[in-house]
């Protein structure tokens, strides 16, 4: 088990758990559990009963649905200090997606029956929550409208730059995306083919606007990105 403080710092680097007094965030600490998963190891399933909000720790987990035809798209990847399972916290019904753990992860378990009380005396943590959830909307509606306005590379570009956005650190050669992500990964983050972003991928590094090192996406010219991005 993480020290105290660890484990603080871990959810105070969330804007939900911020608007927390420091007597109730400890509470919740001493009421909360940890859990460890496994890379690959399936954390909850679409339609499990959800009762619980969980905190990443350590680790990375990748939120995803599949479809009636059998096509799985990702929502959303969640670092440390971010939640997932909010949507459950607030009305205990039935997961809306899976949640996989793609690194090793470690997570905070906040049961709804322990977290609810202190919701109903701080609305301020009330509409911390409602900006989550309204930013997990956005992001939604934005991955809707990627899908209709874009054709596969700049579908790829649009979600290569966001990427770099949130993971991106300085390289010598450009911008590298800190986070490893499988073929799988990002086929269904662009709900294509995984040999169709293979071949896309391959034709930018032929012409040198991305690069690949040591499992690591690097972009070397994301202007050219961008471009594939306007739809002025």
């Amino acid at each position: 088990m993480l020290d105290r403080d660890v484990r603080r710092a871990a959810l105070l680097a969330s804007e939900l758990f911020q608007a927390m007094r420091p007597a109730e965030l400890d509470e919740i600490l001493k009421l909360a559990s940890e859990r460890r998963f496994r890379r690959g190891q399936a954390i909850y399933r679409k339609g499990d009963n959800g009762s619980s909000m969980m905190a990443v720790l350590q680790g990375r987990v990748r939120v995803s649905s599949v479809s009636s035809e059998g096509k799985e798209v990702t929502l959303n990847v969640i670092n440390p200090g971010q939640v997932v399972g909010e949507i459950a916290l607030l009305d205990g019904e039935a997961r809306s997606a899976d949640c996989t753990a793609i690194e090793d992860t470690l997570m905070l378990v906040v049961e709804r029956r322990q977290f609810l009380p202190y919701m109903q005396r701080n609305p301020d943590l009330t509409l911390r929550m409602l900006a989550v959830l309204c930013r997990k909307l956005r992001r939604a509606s934005n991955a809707l409208e990627d899908l209709a306005l874009f054709d596969l590379p700049g579908r790829l570009a649009r979600v290569l730059l966001n990427l770099a956005a949130d993971y991106g650190r300085p390289d010598q050669a450009g911008t590298r995306i800190d986070l490893k992500l499988s073929q799988r990964d990002l086929s269904n983050l662009v709900a294509s083919s995984r040999e169709s972003v293979n071949k896309q991928l391959r034709a930018w590094r032929e012409t040198g606007t991305v690069d690949m090192q040591n499992g690591y996406l690097v972009l070397r010219r994301p202007a050219e990105l961008s471009r594939l991005t306007d739809i002025s």
